[in-house]
């Protein structure tokens, strides 16, 4: 690949990474370039008159997105060639109640997200994002909509600790009382006041929110929101060889699935002999356990390749012959070596920055890869002369995992972990 060409997949990269902070704008992103290139959005509620040769995309809760390219010369029972990644990260979610007043401070409840490193959260210029929603009223009609919102200037913040007590160290404080008080747009006889939610989160914070979406804060019904860091992902280093951003895990491949898919269906001579389907999934919650509606553990999966073989023929036996011609690539990110931390690693095992691609192997199935998953992808990768390598956790410390053994145990489908170090 030319340096040019490298240099714009990584300007594609970090604003696929400043656009999303979180897992919703990741979907609304993904969204955006998948019909920018002629994709159909489906919707799971209709019937799908699907067709050889076209594209199409459904999402679901609206973090969780799946999208897929039928081959031209597509027939029931024929594989399915998927990557599968996340869209969400650790981080400090809003409490139900989280309006929050200690020692003259308005503070933000929150509850962790996640395996987070909390600490890295203390001094770090915070705001908050995700969905909101809204209640709209027209002439004889009320309705209510899903609307994303982003405040891009800091707002909040977490001193810093020694002791992390993630229960009572990690509230952000919003303002001051009084400086609140003095501030207040919203009056105490106002609708808004009167609402439950004034009673279950700040007014300051609900008109900041309400200003940003251009309604009352009356309109907002509920929400779900998280902290996020301001500081924008950059590309740094001396040489500029580095990428400094938060979320790495896994927007970086969730960015590298959805770009591999454009790029291998932007045409439609490149679905001319194909005879499978090519399907990117990423999920939500991952970093949770997947176990939701809209996880790896839900049905999802299984819905798309039903509806997809269904769409061609009736035999129901048609998607198990389906799914073991199939292949799953799991990508997650993988840990490198770190000068620092070498001791982290098992000798034989070190995965390096620039070395390739990451094979994850674990013998108690926290990964899902296996001798014949490991040979397909070294072979795929080695006619494309892409460098691997190999990664297993020491014996004498804990081992990730990732979407990879719940949907291989889930769907019944050959799977290897891979991932970028």
């Amino acid at each position: 690949m030319a340096e040019s060409e490298v240099s714009s997949v990584v300007f594609d990269l970090i604003n696929f990474l400043n656009v999303s902070p979180t897992a919703f704008h990741a979907v609304d992103e993904a969204k955006k370039q998948l019909q920018k290139v002629g994709y159909e959005q489906l919707l799971e509620r209709e019937d799908w008159n699907l067709e050889a040769g076209k594209r199409y995309f459904f999402t679901r809760n609206h973090s969780t997105i799946v999208a897929f390219a039928i081959g031209k010369k597509y027939d029931a029972g024929n594989g399915f060639h998927i990557v599968g990644a996340h869209t969400d990260s650790p981080c400090l979610k809003l409490k139900p109640v989280s309006k929050v007043i200690k020692g003259g401070y308005l503070e933000v409840g929150v509850q962790t997200y996640g395996g987070g490193l909390w600490h890295t959260w203390f001094d770090r210029d915070l705001t908050v994002a995700e969905r909101v929603m809204i209640r709209e009223e027209k002439v004889g009609s009320v309705s209510y909509l899903h609307r994303l919102v982003r405040i891009e200037e800091p707002i909040m913040g977490v001193n810093d600790g020694f002791t992390v007590n993630t229960q009572s160290h990690l509230l952000p404080v919003l303002a001051t009382s009084i400086k609140a008080e003095l501030d207040r747009e919203v009056a105490e006889n106002s609708p808004a006041e009167k609402m439950t939610n004034n009673s279950r989160h700040h007014s300051l914070l609900l008109q900041m929110i309400a200003n940003k979406l251009g309604c009352q804060p009356d309109q907002i019904c509920d929400f779900e929101l998280q902290a996020c860091d301001t500081q924008p992902s950059i590309v740094a280093g001396a040489t500029k060889e580095f990428v400094f951003s938060g979320r790495l895990d896994n927007l970086c491949m969730s960015f590298c699935s959805l770009k591999a898919l454009i790029n291998a269906t932007s045409s439609e001579s490149d679905l001319e002999d194909e005879n499978g389907v090519r399907m990117v999934a990423l999920f939500d919650h991952e970093e949770v356990g997947s176990d939701s509606a809209q996880g790896a553990g839900s049905p999802a999966m299984l819905d798309a390749l039903s509806r997809i073989t269904n769409s061609v023929t009736s035999d129901s036996k048609m998607k198990t012959k389906a799914i073991q011609k199939s292949f799953l690539v799991s990508a997650d990110m993988a840990h490198a070596l770190h000068p620092n931390y070498m001791d982290k690693h098992e000798e034989n095992h070190q995965p390096k920055l620039n070395g390739g691609l990451v094979i994850k192997h674990n013998a108690n199935q926290r990964y899902a890869t296996n001798a014949v998953t490991s040979f397909i992808f070294k072979e795929i990768a080695m006619k494309h002369n892409l460098p691997i390598q190999y990664f297993v956790v020491r014996n004498d410390m804990p081992c990730g995992s990732t979407i990879g053994p719940i949907l291989a145990s889930g769907v019944g489908i050959r799977t290897v972990d891979v991932g970028a170090p």
